[in-house]
């Protein structure tokens, strides 16, 4: 009986001695910062962990439990981090500096909540390491996923590895390392990755974003993707909100119609137009090229403008349009140069150098032919024909040079003027002229004098030429001609008038004379050049304009003179009036 009082009196002192050591270690918990009710959700009825749940061996025994209450801290204390839940934790002398936290596991940084499976949380420096389902959230806005965080409160800087996601409404962020810096609310990968909007894919080696502004940086290998084109480069800036590409770099833009080349502006990729600088290039599928200081190209539309030392470069049909501004649109075929505009077209070894205070150049669609146009005060040169005229046209497709109000064609020594001037150019040479509503041709016989000139007048005129030279010459109706007939001793002595009703002259190579015919009726004159008058040197409305004559390419921009002979009557009004 003794025996028995003697044990019992042991196990009830056993027992109030493990009972003060578990509500120590309840008071130290307490006094870390942590306790077993914050560690639960709010509002639910979890029963507490087995170790503190514990019965008196002793029937008669009584426990008073220890309840522990979660501190009413600021959570929106700058730099520290709050634990908020674990379904257990693990502290001991072995790691002093972290506790092992597992199972729900939430902290929380100000506004921001970062969530796992396990952690170890530095509670002096507010730091941890997260494992597993890691998440973070901020609002309804942002949320960053990953299978480890490592988090230094110090820095205030987040390292997400290994199935990184981060989501800020339609923008989301895909990669396998992630830096969050949680100061300057900026996400930035460093080994590949991509960031997709309602827009666009953008990837890269390096890439930053920021949710509160929507500025993302990219760099090294970025690509730009969606279902239009493709957009390269080494080097962009991007806003999620605008769908704006600020292009810093070497940077290809390409489409199924175009190719863009640039280093320099900006790309709507919302409204698929851009405005850009430093010799942007735009290359169609076609073979179109447009180029100039600066660029703004409508993708949508097929639509580039160009400003500033422009270029527009057709390969297909070998020409050139230059000027101070341009555009091309590429789906209506249509291109248009202005400011000290100039046109080159090129054949076989020559160029045709063409200018004109307007250039435009369209396509006929039911033919595909693709028609030049200068006006008004145009002008041209090529090596073995120039002219001027108020407008002209150039068919590409049959090489037809069309001249009109004032036209006036040189070749060599010989002048064409009159209503209306068509120009054929075949293999690099002018091929044939007509004159369908009159025409004067006037031919300079003697460098040293300026005043004798072969000349025929008619109300229609074709002219052919055989490499470059004038053989054989068609008039018809009203026909006037006043020449000069060398004589045998190579001087001119005297001065041939005629008329008739058609006339037809054939010439050997070197423009000599082989054969004049007119019919059906022929009247005229002879008069000794002693005896001549100069009133009968020269047909009604007849003028030399050599003045006005590109002797050089350059020159088809001196336009001086022009305004004169566009204030003068048509040719053919000239040659009635003076008659």
């Amino acid at each position: 009986m003794a025996s028995r009082k003697i044990l019992n009196n042991i196990g009830h002192k056993i027992s109030v001695g493990i009972l003060c050591l578990l509500g120590l270690f309840a008071v130290d918990g307490i006094v870390s910062g942590y306790s077993w009710a914050q560690m639960m959700p709010k509002n639910q009825n979890h029963q507490m962990p087995s170790r503190v749940k514990i019965k008196a061996r002793h029937p008669k025994t009584k426990i008073n439990r220890i309840t522990p209450q979660i501190p009413k801290a600021n959570r929106y204390q700058k730099n520290r981090v709050f634990l908020e839940y674990a379904d257990a934790l693990v502290a001991d002398a072995m790691h002093p500096d972290y506790e092992i936290l597992r199972g729900h596991v939430q902290f929380r940084k100000g506004g921001m909540f970062m969530y796992c499976d396990s952690a170890f949380f530095y509670d002096k420096t507010s730091s941890l390491d997260a494992f597993g389902h890691v998440k973070m959230k901020q609002g309804d806005t942002l949320f960053v996923y990953s299978d480890v965080l490592y988090y230094n409160g110090n820095d205030e800087l987040a390292q997400l590895r290994h199935n990184v996601k981060m989501i800020n409404r339609d923008v989301t962020l895909i990669t396998d390392s992630l830096d969050y810096d949680m100061v300057q609310n900026l996400g930035y990968y460093f080994d590949g990755g991509k960031i997709v909007d309602s827009k666009n894919q953008l990837s890269s080696i390096y890439g930053q974003y920021e949710p509160k502004t929507k500025n993302a940086e990219f760099l090294f290998d970025v690509q730009l993707y969606n279902k239009d084109y493709t957009l390269r480069t080494d080097t962009l800036h991007y806003n999620t909100r605008t769908h704006i590409s600020d292009i810093v770099g070497q940077t290809r833009i390409i489409s199924d119609s175009t190719i863009v080349y640039t280093d320099k502006g900006w790309y709507n990729t919302n409204a698929d137009n851009a405005t850009l600088f430093h010799r942007s290039l735009i290359v169609g599928k076609q073979g179109q090229k447009l180029t100039g200081d600066t660029v703004f190209y409508d993708r949508k539309k097929g639509y580039g403008e160009a400003f500033g030392n422009i270029l527009l470069t057709d390969s297909v049909h070998k020409s050139l349009l230059d000027g101070g501004y341009g555009y091309h649109n590429e789906k209506l075929h249509t291109s248009f140069a202005t400011k000290h505009a100039r046109a080159r077209e090129f054949s076989k070894g020559d160029t045709l150098y063409l200018h004109g205070d307007t250039l435009r150049t369209y396509l006929i669609h039911n033919d595909s032919s693709r028609i030049l146009c200068a006006y008004p005060r145009a002008r041209f040169f090529r090596s073995n024909v120039q002219g001027l005229a108020d407008s002209m046209s150039f068919v590409q497709t049959d090489s037809m040079l069309n001249m009109y109000r004032h036209p006036i064609v040189w070749s060599d020594n010989r002048q064409i003027t009159g209503n209306e001037i068509n120009v054929h150019i075949a293999d690099s040479t002018v091929d044939y002229a007509t004159l369908p509503n009159f025409g004067l041709m006037a031919e300079k016989i003697d460098s040293t004098q300026d005043k004798y000139y072969n000349q025929l007048a008619g109300k229609e005129m074709k002219a052919y030429f055989i490499d470059g030279e004038l053989r054989k010459l068609d008039v018809s109706g009203n026909v006037q001609t006043l020449f000069y007939p060398m004589e045998n001793d190579s001087t001119y002595n005297k001065l041939v008038f005629a008329e008739s009703s058609f006339l037809k002259v054939l010439l050997k190579p070197k423009q000599e004379l082989e054969k004049i015919t007119m019919w059906p009726d022929v009247s005229g004159n002879v008069t000794p050049l002693y005896l001549a008058k100069r009133s009968q040197f020269y047909l009604a409305g007849f003028k030399w304009y050599d003045s006005l004559r590109p002797k050089k390419p350059d020159d088809i921009f001196d336009t001086s003179g022009m305004g004169d002979l566009m204030s003068e009557p048509s040719a053919s009004v000239r040659h009635k009036s003076i008659k």
